[in-house]
């Protein structure tokens, strides 16, 4: 799929990018080639092949779901200026 220079102008002011006219000639080859080549993707024959969920055949290592650290939250709190039924307290900021 070729495209003109007014695509080209037309995708550039879409993506709010500005492309000096010296610019354009290789942008619109670049651009032309990657669309060349998504039609080549497109036209591959995709029957029967099972789509993945990730590229690599493998299972994932999960670690089990156990708690591995206290509340610690009365010792955190003894540092606090102020704290009130388990909350830190500080001075109003906004007014």
């Amino acid at each position: 799929m070729a495209l003109t220079a007014d695509d080209l102008q037309h995708i550039a002011n879409l993506a709010r990018l500005e492309i000096c006219e010296s610019e354009t000639e290789a942008y619109r080859q670049k651009l032309s080639t990657i669309l060349d080549m998504v039609d080549q993707l497109s036209a591959a024959d995709t029957q029967g092949v099972i789509p993945m969920a990730h590229p690599l055949d493998m299972a994932q290592r999960l670690r089990a779901d156990e708690v591995s650290e206290t509340d610690q939250r009365a010792l955190y709190q003894q540092n606090a200026t102020q704290t009130e039924a388990g909350l830190y307290l500080v001075p109003k900021v906004i007014e």
